[in-house]
């Protein structure tokens, strides 16, 4: 009969309690727990070179300005009326809304928000949307920048900062 070595006869616990404790000695550290920062996030948009933020779920969607029929005898600032899918969505243009002064951008760079509230659509055009815009949640300011425009102030509900800009949150349901 041949010799056994020493580790056929080990018990097969004592295997596995230095199996363990080789594991132990050379296993990794875990990853650092970094704090979770929560996050507020919104559409970003332009409207007279001033950067605005809407609420998720303000916004039902953006399109490129549709063709739009006018209406006469109403305000400058209401352009008119779009069939968007068989629903008629007024379009109006926020910076003549808010007598803000009118950026020179071209029409195709123009974006309609849809903004829905029940069974209300309504098409603001806007200078340009800039997407999804994430936002550290304490990086929010309650306070409305000095800077705005007096009639679109209370259209505003604070701020947030991000890479050295403000983003002044837009209310659609004021």
């Amino acid at each position: 009969m041949a010799p056994t070595s020493s580790k056929q006869s080990a018990n097969p616990f004592d295997t596995l309690v230095e199996l363990s404790r080789r594991s132990i000695q050379f296993a990794a550290g875990l990853p650092a727990q970094d704090e979770a920062v929560e996050l507020w996030n919104g559409i970003g948009f332009t409207i007279a070179g001033t950067h605005f933020v809407a609420p998720m779920g303000a916004v039902a969607e953006i399109l490129h300005l549709p063709k739009y029929t006018t209406i006469p005898g109403v305000k400058g600032w209401m352009l008119g009326v779009a069939n968007v899918r068989g629903r008629l969505l007024p379009i109006m243009d926020l910076a003549l809304f808010f007598e803000l002064d009118h950026s020179s951008l071209a029409s195709r760079d123009k974006r309609v928000l849809i903004i829905e509230h029940g069974e209300i659509l309504s098409g603001f055009v806007v200078d340009s949307v800039h997407g999804m815009q994430y936002f550290s949640a304490d990086s929010f300011q309650n306070k409305n920048p000095e800077e705005l425009h007096r009639s679109i102030i209370p259209f505003v509900k604070g701020a947030f900062e991000k890479n050295d800009s403000k983003w002044n949150v837009f209310d659609t349901f004021v």
